[in-house]
């Protein structure tokens, strides 16, 4: 698979002739500003932020599947491909606190992909992979809207690397991207080599479980 490039972009101008925040400016700022626990549900501008325009959203970092060393977000050593489609990866006995993502996939002109294919793939609660079947592993399109929602638990973690989770994603037609989504807040944010901040999640309690907000911009959409 050839992966291609993806994000929230910046902004375009609004009527009043201010341009918009992007994800990536208003997030180095946060990080400048506050300590990174005050971070969480701190609203990070999503692509949904942004009005369908003929101007390309601008893409996020370049990623590949593994030719570099440390490439900015390689898929890992543990994807496996045909998961199970699903939109929950809850199974019985599955351990962990309750986490909901959800939001839309984009095209580089912010609008909406209909019938995108996301694949996901994460650790477990200890911060292990199921390497022989597909526990906390599965696909799902997004629907007429370009929207998506998944159910599963706060990744665990295991050593050299923050907490994340792996996701595929493809317009109909369209070349892979292949990236990862990041938590606020976590201390091995700053020591993990592959964190990228344009890739942290918009993240709230919601009593004992946590609700994530992240908008996908890929090309071919």
């Amino acid at each position: 698979m050839t992966d291609e490039h993806s994000g929230t972009g910046t902004g375009t101008p609004e009527p009043s002739g201010r341009r918009a925040v992007s994800r990536k400016t208003l997030l180095k700022a946060a990080l400048i500003a506050v300590p990174m626990p005050a971070l969480l549900g701190s609203g990070v501008a999503l692509a949904r932020d942004h009005r369908p325009s003929d101007a390309p959203l601008t893409p996020t970092p370049y990623c590949d599947d593994g030719d570099d060393p440390t490439p900015p977000q390689t898929e890992g050593p543990y994807f496996k491909p045909r998961s199970p489609e699903r939109a929950s990866l809850l199974e019985p006995g599955t351990r962990g606190t309750r986490l909901t993502v959800s939001g839309y996939v984009f095209g580089l002109t912010c609008r909406p992909v209909a019938h995108a294919l996301l694949d996901f793939w994460q650790a477990d609660a200890a911060g292990a992979y199921d390497n022989t079947g597909f526990r906390l592993r599965g696909h799902q399109y997004t629907d007429a809207r370009g929207a998506f929602r998944l159910t599963t638990i706060v990744p665990g973690l295991y050593p050299s690397r923050t907490r994340h989770i792996h996701v595929k994603v493809q317009a109909p037609g369209g070349p892979v991207l292949t990236t990862q989504l990041y938590f606020p807040g976590e201390p091995r944010n700053n020591t993990d080599p592959i964190f990228h901040p344009d890739l942290v999640m918009n993240v709230r309690q919601a009593g004992p479980a946590k609700q994530a907000t992240f908008d996908f911009v890929i090309g071919g959409g």
